[in-house]
């Protein structure tokens, strides 16, 4: 099939914008809890909201691309996420931006289904590995300029500054209810991907046997295999963990430290992204080297010291702690897939949507932080986030994949 590099470009910013819109959640959580008078257990609900619809979407989203065009599934989902901005942006209230977060959760998981088939088919499989990195390369980036695009709107709204967009925003947004801006940002976005999705043309897809999402038998036989449950918790107990200490950490910062959220707190959670982004490059030369069950024990054993530093260390090494942990859990979720899915000899792309399913982890762990907060304190909240760490690390011991990932080594034999 021919290749279509001009399809790539654009599944790549999607990429950039599907993390832009995910992980701003963290930074501004402080400034939510405060405008809102929330208890810790309420902004839990925050990612809740928003991470649940991918456990709601992930599986009819694979369906529902099999029987439409990925062109008309991508153009629902930004309309989808378009809705849910600019409905909160309008109407900034607690409750409304529950509903706007789910909106945006069930637009981001719809992409998620979508863009790797179309990925394979628009550069090609021998690249697909290739620009599958790069996409996550931008993925990342998004990651770690969102929380600066956040501190740049709170400090610069209703002052002295007068450039055009602030000026604009000046009169959409109320007074102390800055970091709302950004839900315009994201509204603009949103809209502008519809935009380019309807006049650019697609090239047709036919899913792989590995990519296609089997229900009725199939899925009953999945579910029946251990490996299957075991690799779905790996996954709910991965995102539970990135998602507590991004969703979390500028909080805490704030309420043990005295922090501002919207300079070093954004900060922080930049580089906790950036970080990731980081690890993960220096992952794909280690998994040339070790076993990937060694690399995920090491990584999960670096993160367990991290958590414990940022969580009892001083306001300086509690800040850099929060910020290395990033770099701790790059390698995790790309080697529980993996593992996961060479656990198994048939039915990935079932499979992918179950574990896909699973990063509604990323709902119910910061939730469950939340609640502890309200009883026994933030720290002693987030140190449920050590149980899920657990969880992973263990993956590293009692996996048991068909085929391992190829080292030098190995090659050399």
């Amino acid at each position: 099939m021919k290749r279509n590099p001009l399809i790539v470009v654009l599944i790549i910013v999607i990429f950039f914008v599907i993390s832009f819109l995910t992980n701003i959640l963290g930074p501004i959580n402080p400034d939510v809890i405060s405008s809102f008078k929330l208890s810790y257990f309420l902004a839990g609900f925050l990612p809740f909201a928003f991470f649940v619809a991918y456990g709601v979407m992930s599986i009819p989203a694979g369906i529902l691309v099999e029987k439409y065009s990925e062109k008309s599934i991508l153009i629902v989902a930004f309309t989808t996420s378009f809705l849910g901005a600019l409905l909160f942006a309008l109407i900034p209230t607690y409750i409304i931006f529950l509903l706007s977060l789910f909106l945006i959760g069930l637009g981001m998981s719809m992409l998620q289904v979508v863009i790797n088939p179309l990925l394979r088919v628009s550069g090609g499989e021998e690249n697909f590995a290739f620009y599958s990195v790069l996409a996550q390369l931008f993925f990342g980036a998004a990651s770690f300029l969102s929380p600066l695009l956040y501190s740049y709107m709170v400090q610069n709204l209703h002052t002295q500054n007068t450039s055009p967009l602030i000026n604009v925003l000046n009169k959409l947004v109320p007074v102390s209810l800055e970091w709302v801006s950004v839900y315009w940002i994201f509204a603009i976005i949103s809209i502008l991907m519809i935009l380019i999705i309807y006049v650019v043309k697609f090239p047709k897809v036919v899913l792989n046997e590995d990519e296609k999402i089997e229900t009725g038998s199939v899925f009953t036989e999945l579910l029946k295999n251990k490996y299957v449950i075991l690799f779905f918790v790996g996954i709910f107990a991965y995102v539970g963990t990135e998602q507590g200490i991004s969703n979390w950490a500028s909080k805490f910062l704030q309420t043990y430290h005295n922090v501002n959220p919207e300079t070093t707190g954004a900060t922080v959670i930049s580089w906790f992204w950036g970080l990731m982004t980081v690890g993960c490059l220096l992952g794909l030369g280690l998994l040339k080297l070790f076993d990937s069950r060694i690399i995920l024990v090491s990584f999960a054993i670096a993160a367990f010291i991290t958590l414990t530093l940022a969580l009892f260390g001083s306001a300086e090494i509690s800040i850099y702690s929060f910020a290395i942990s990033g770099f701790c859990l790059s390698v995790m979720w790309s080697i529980v897939v993996s593992l996961g899915l060479n656990s198994i000899a048939h039915h990935h792309g079932t499979f992918s949507g179950i574990l896909c399913s699973g990063i509604a982890g990323g709902a119910i762990v910061p939730l469950i932080i939340g609640g502890l907060a309200d009883l026994v304190g933030l720290k002693f909240g987030m140190m449920f986030i050590y149980i899920t760490l657990a969880y992973v690390l263990s993956i590293g011991i009692w996996a048991k994949p068909l085929v391992n990932n190829a080292t030098i080594r190995e090659k050399k034999k």
